[in-house]
């Protein structure tokens, strides 16, 4: 997230957390002085079959059959269009009272991966709900194309999972692994996290590489106006880390994320999935 025109993007819908997805992404771009783009996403949808009836009703009326499913679907998608210009209206309003002049507002058909890959270039970071409208009263369930999107993406995107609040306490699960220095370098330069405590947690029961690991990611945030606090944890690495969390007040969560071949979490299940399904925090995720 250093200086230059990207944007923070916020993906909203008509799901409730939608709101602080919005409030999230128009903290971040405050904070790093980032214009803010609000975007709604339209999934195009198969059109309606209509089974071969022509035997059964004659082809006269499978015909105006057609006609009217084809103007019901065009209404539909109008409808749709209108209320995704009222969200995105509603989602405006709502970073105006927070200090955002003149937020950017996108309406975008398509995939939704399909649609943030084409705009990759021009996206600082991303705001995502954690689940979107469609099950949005299904607790614990993710998203059906976040992990798609997160895996598509090379940019940070965090995760919104709770109403909106101002972190203070954030932590940093590292491990000395490639994306968890990635993560580490965006601590560093962001003024984002200017200001904030940072527990620096590794999981681990080798107190010499723990030990080592850990001063070698305080050494690095030194640069930074971060007060550190560092933490060797032993267990199972979520569990430990989830437990951490509530015992701490942690507000954020910052971590790499598909750091693990794909058949190793086709065996042992993804970490980042498992972090993304019972985090009660927001997490901010790097690959």
């Amino acid at each position: 997230m250093a200086n230059d025109n990207r944007k923070v993007l916020a993906g909203i819908d008509g799901s409730a957390i939608s709101a602080a997805v919005t409030d999230y992404a128009a903290w971040m771009a405050g904070r790093v002085g980032a214009p803010l783009k609000l975007l709604h996403n339209l999934e195009h949808r198969e059109p309606v079959m209509v089974s071969d009836l022509s035997g059964n009703i004659g082809l006269g009326s499978r015909e105006h059959l057609l006609v009217e499913l084809s103007e019901m679907e065009a209404k539909r998608s109008k409808i749709l269009l209108e209320q995704g210009k009222l969200l995105l209206d509603n989602a405006r309003s709502r970073a105006q009272s927070m200090g955002i002049e003149e937020p950017l507002l996108c309406q975008r058909h398509g995939s939704l991966t399909e649609t943030l890959v084409e705009l990759e270039d021009e996206i600082r970071v991303l705001a995502l709900g954690i689940r979107g409208e469609d099950h949005a009263n299904q607790p614990g369930r993710l998203g059906n194309q976040l992990e798609t999107v997160l895996r598509s993406l090379h940019r940070p995107i965090l995760v919104v999972n709770r109403d909106f609040e101002q972190p203070q306490r954030i932590m940093l699960a590292y491990d000395g692994s490639k994306a968890a220095c990635r993560a580490l370098e965006l601590l560093t330069s962001s003024p984002l996290f200017k200001g904030m405590t940072c527990h620096l947690v590794y999981v681990g029961d080798d107190a010499d590489k723990s030990k080592e690991i850990l001063q070698r990611g305080a050494q690095s945030l030194e640069v930074s106006e971060l007060q550190v606090i560092q933490a060797n944890l032993h267990g199972i690495p979520d569990q430990e880390l989830l437990a951490y969390q509530q015992q701490h007040g942690i507000q954020l969560q910052v971590m790499g994320s598909f750091g693990h071949s794909r058949l190793r979490e086709m065996l042992l299940g993804s970490f980042t999935l498992k972090m993304l399904g019972q985090a009660r925090v927001p997490l901010l995720l790097l690959r």
